[in-house]
């Protein structure tokens, strides 16, 4: 975290969120990350829980803004133009960065790595976890997301909430998942659905 970073050192990593009342998924998420964090950046709309307070618990940067539930987007751009770090790996407060995933991220992000590669930016495979299990099976995995970037390489297209993030020049694909936990139950399920379909509409 950033605490534990020399402050003469540049940061190698700023992972970045946008929240609103997360107080159940974002602990989990921001401890996740913990080991790999140079930052962390947060736009929260407004959050009436304790969203933001479990978020200063781990050294968050918290951006205040008008919650947009209709362009979700804006608030995660407004997030990933305020990071300092050379990469940002961009998150939802419903997902959980493995162990397995963290040791990679490392590697690809070690000096030894980035003087070999040419990627500006990668791939990382997903898990989403669906009424009481992961999708495995029907293309549901693995459940490809651009979330790990060279700042100023990539970013966020402000036209719709499920849009990939773009990125210039070379890209590549990470093994190992991170876990999405975004519908735990059936009332949960409903919500997300209700909402989307009429952002889609």
């Amino acid at each position: 975290m950033a605490s534990q970073r020399s402050k003469s050192s540049p940061i190698k990593l700023s992972v970045v969120l946008a929240t609103h009342n997360e107080e159940a998924n974002i602990g989990k998420c921001l401890e996740s990350v913990k080991d790999i964090a140079g930052e962390i950046i947060i736009v929260d709309g407004e959050s009436d829980d304790k969203t933001v307070e479990i978020a200063k618990t781990f050294r968050a940067k918290i951006i205040s803004t008008p919650n947009l539930p209709t362009h979700f987007h804006e608030m995660k751009k407004k997030a990933i133009d305020a990071a300092t770090g050379e990469w940002i790996l961009q998150l939802d407060a419903d997902e959980i960065v493995t162990p397995e995933l963290t040791r990679e991220i490392k590697s690809i992000l070690s000096t030894e790595h980035l003087s070999l590669s040419t990627c500006n930016g990668y791939w990382i495979p997903r898990k989403n976890y669906f009424l009481g299990r992961f999708l495995t099976k029907g293309g549901q995995y693995p459940d490809y997301t651009m979330r790990l970037y060279k700042n100023g390489k990539g970013n966020l297209p402000t036209v719709d909430v499920h849009k990939q993030a773009a990125v210039i020049g070379e890209v590549g694909y990470l093994t190992n998942p991170m876990l999405h936990y975004g519908t735990p139950d059936f009332k949960n399920y409903m919500t997300r659905i209700n909402k989307y379909t009429s952002l889609m509409a």
